[in-house]
């Protein structure tokens, strides 16, 4: 994982936008590797990311105009920590060369804030203490008098006491009064004459002398000034700071990249990951490949590798059959992340992988009703599937776990083949697609579409017990176990047991229902909308994007002439 935040928004970023060019996934792996290879430097990187504040957002805060003094601190040390970065990468040079150029130390920034900043400063301005002594003369002769005058009143107490002869004389100060003297009833008659009464308690008297007064006046007016000298010279500073903004930014995204590079290595080490082979062709192909997630989800357990192999040209869409719990689901999104982590520069898990860099992305995966929206689960699965096959491209990759449950068997499998010939056969489209379905039917595509390809995940029978192997092979699968899975969910025993016999009579044919029959009508699927009118009818077939703009302008006018005739009518 990264160790600062910059990194962490910065792998975000490139998990959502992974690249689609050769030479800059190339540069990003050779950055990998470097690391992957030089384990001391990779360790003290780390060390020296690890806890560094966030140079990007303290800068962003300073040219905003609201940073705080501690702002000022976390930019000095994230500055500190670069020439000890670029010390470890020495040896480093040809693959992170571009990182190494973007790093500045920025020492003028270093040293400004070094200078005028404390080094444990408060966090706002309106307490004192933010800048350091020294720095200003003018700050320095206020904070003298104040201090002066505080030691002044300080022993005003002791002095008061010897000269009055009352013991109990005390000096105090609240914001409503300032300072003042007190005196307890008791020594009422030792009160010196030029004592001014300023308030009356219940065992005491407050007093005051214009000479304390005076005082009084000198230390808030001081502590007004020094408030106000040390608002400006912050001002003055972080103006100074956001003059090298760029440099602050450049010098952050150089840190940051760095910290995803040295994270992406660690993993790759620990896992046992490989470097991805990268081209502009179509085929992705990948030996013993495994899911970087469950690998490590579930170690007690050894993760069964698969291969892959997909082409525009042969391979285009494979079909994977096999019972739940199996291994279809994780297969397909393994396939996914694998191309998606060679497209954002890392490493990933499998022996060998070549990867034909891929425009986007869909998946169909799982569905649930979204109730709030009004849409039902066989809505939304086939509005996920509608803006796939929308806008897929023939550099696309398509992962299909399952479509057309939400609703009957056949309608399913009819969806399902209409779905998979529309890949196979569109010309703009011929997407590589992995389609995992319960739909033995859809296995019969490969004897009558070239580029579909059957696969199933094997399985071993041991008597009554049923093994999932997590292997994907070669053809299609001839049972679904689908019994055996409840069992294994913790279904009642003679609910299984029932079920295996209803299914044996199913597969003889001989199975009949025991409810009264009913006369079959035609069959017939009853529509569930009222059915669209010709002119919704046409609209709907229209290609607008082969129509010129004259071509379309025209159709719109003869669409609405014959509106206006239905109207007449």
């Amino acid at each position: 994982a990264t160790v600062t935040a910059m990194g962490g928004r910065l792998l975000r970023r490139w998990i959502n936008q992974p690249l689609l060019d050769v030479d800059k996934l190339e540069r990003r792996l050779d950055a990998v590797e470097a690391l992957y290879r030089d384990t001391a430097a990779r360790t003290e990187v780390v060390a020296l990311l690890k806890g560094l504040p966030d140079l990007e957002r303290l800068t962003g805060r300073v040219v905003q105009g609201i940073a705080s003094p501690r702002d000022l601190v976390g930019i000095r040390k994230s500055l500190e920590a670069v020439p000890k970065i670029e010390a470890a990468l020495a040896g480093l040079q040809g693959a992170l060369g571009d990182l190494l150029e973007a790093l500045n130390p920025c020492e003028e920034v270093v040293a400004l804030i070094s200078q005028a900043i404390a080094d444990d400063p408060p966090a706002t301005l309106n307490v004192g203490g933010v800048i350091r002594p020294g720095f200003s003369a003018e700050l320095d002769g206020v904070v003298a008098a104040a201090r002066d005058a505080k030691r002044w009143v300080a022993n005003l107490e002791r002095r008061e006491r010897e000269r009055t002869g009352i013991k109990s004389l005390k000096v105090g100060y609240n914001k409503v009064f300032g300072y003042y003297i007190e005196v307890t009833k008791a020594n009422l008659d030792l009160v010196p004459k030029e004592y001014i009464r300023k308030q009356t308690l219940v065992n005491a008297e407050r007093f005051i002398t214009p000479e304390l007064k005076e005082y009084e006046a000198l230390i808030l007016n001081a502590q007004e000034r020094i408030l106000d000298i040390e608002a400006r010279i912050f001002r003055e500073v972080c103006d100074r700071v956001a003059a090298a903004s760029g440099r602050l930014l450049a010098t952050a995204r150089a840190l940051a990249r760095l910290d995803v590079y040295a994270a992406l290595a660690e993993v790759a080490i620990r896992n046992r990951y490989v470097r991805p082979t990268l081209d502009d062709g179509d085929e992705i192909e990948i030996l013993a490949g495994r899911h970087p997630v469950v690998e490590i989800v579930r170690r007690e357990e050894p993760f069964v590798p698969n291969d892959v192999h997909l082409s525009n040209e042969d391979d285009q869409i494979i079909i994977l059959t096999g019972p739940n719990l199996s291994g279809k689901s994780t297969f397909i999104r393994q396939v996914a992340l694998i191309v998606l982590m060679a497209q954002i520069g890392s490493f990933v898990p499998a022996e060998r992988a070549r990867i034909g860099l891929v425009d986007r992305i869909f998946t169909r995966i799982g569905a649930q009703d979204e109730i709030w929206a009004g849409q039902s689960t066989f809505l939304v699965e086939m509005a996920e599937t509608a803006n796939m096959l929308r806008n897929a491209t023939s550099r696309s990759l398509l992962i299909f776990d399952e479509i057309g449950r939400g609703t009957s068997t056949y309608d399913g499998i009819s969806i399902a083949w209409a779905v998979v010939e529309y890949i196979h056969n569109h010309p703009k489209l011929r997407a590589k697609t992995l389609f995992a379905t319960h739909y033995h039917e859809l296995t019969e595509l490969a004897e009558v579409l070239p580029r579909v390809r059957n696969y199933n995940v094997a399985v071993a029978e041991e008597g009554d017990r049923v093994v999932f192997l997590h292997k994907i092979v070669p053809g299609s699968a001839d049972k679904s176990y689908g019994i055996h899975v409840a069992q294994l969910a913790g279904l009642p025993r003679t609910v299984i047991h029932r079920a295996e016999e209803i299914l044996e009579e199913l597969e003889k044919g001989s199975y009949r229902a025991p409810v009264r029959p009913r006369r079959v009508a035609e069959v017939r699927q009853l529509p569930l909308f009222p059915e669209a009118s010709p002119i919704i009818e046409e609209l709907k077939k229209l290609d607008l994007e082969s129509m010129t703009p004259l071509e379309a302008l025209n159709k719109l006018y003869e669409l609405q002439r014959k509106v206006k005739g239905d109207l007449a009518t």
